[in-house]
């Protein structure tokens, strides 16, 4: 079936809660064939985040450990956060390496750009790779120091593998820098 999709119409948009991150929403759709029918949806800020990949060199990425409340537990991942309004997401990434890991890149490389539950949430997640690191740190808004653990790309298995490294992006981020580096491509 290799026929083109025609998208479904918005009927309409109702906002069922708002927070100072994201607002929830009833959509109601119209099928090309006619079924009408209802969906709820995450609305997240239109600027979306960045998830940076910092390579110390070829051989070793800097995880961070943070707690994480939504699983109640500290979590071993990339760093990540928020784009501001009218924010590079190039200069997103590089201020969110030196806010939480303590340097800065002098090469930054956009990677691609990730969903999480696209079904229901409309958030994008922009993959950025980090090289030519050099010690800068800026004052983040984070509630505690966060602990930054060198980790080698070789050993990804095993970080995998630990009950504390679950965030979904992060590894997926992480298997494809790999490969890209495995190809001789960065």
């Amino acid at each position: 079936m290799n026929q083109k999709r025609i998208k479904p119409e918005i009927i309409a948009t109702e906002m069922i809660v708002k927070t100072r991150l994201f607002q929830v929403e009833n959509v109601n759709l119209r099928f090309s064939n006619g079924v009408e029918t209802q969906y709820e949806r995450i609305k997240t800020r239109e600027y979306g985040a960045v998830l940076v990949v910092p390579l110390l060199d070829r051989d070793t990425v800097l995880l961070i450990r943070e707690y994480t409340v939504g699983t109640e537990r500290y979590e071993l991942a990339l760093p990540k956060g928020k784009i501001e309004s009218g924010e590079d997401m190039l200069v997103a990434a590089n201020r969110e390496l030196m806010e939480e890991v303590g340097y800065g890149a002098k090469h930054l490389t956009y990677l691609t750009s990730l969903t999480i539950a696209p079904g229901h949430i409309s958030h994008y997640t922009h993959v950025i790779i980090a090289q030519d690191l050099y010690e800068q740190r800026l004052l983040g808004d984070e509630p505690e120091e966060i602990e930054v653990v060198p980790w080698p790309l070789e050993k990804l298995s095993a970080l995998f593998a630990r009950e504390d490294c679950t965030e979904a992006r992060s590894i997926a981020a992480l298997l494809m820098v790999k490969e890209k580096l495995n190809q001789g491509v960065t």
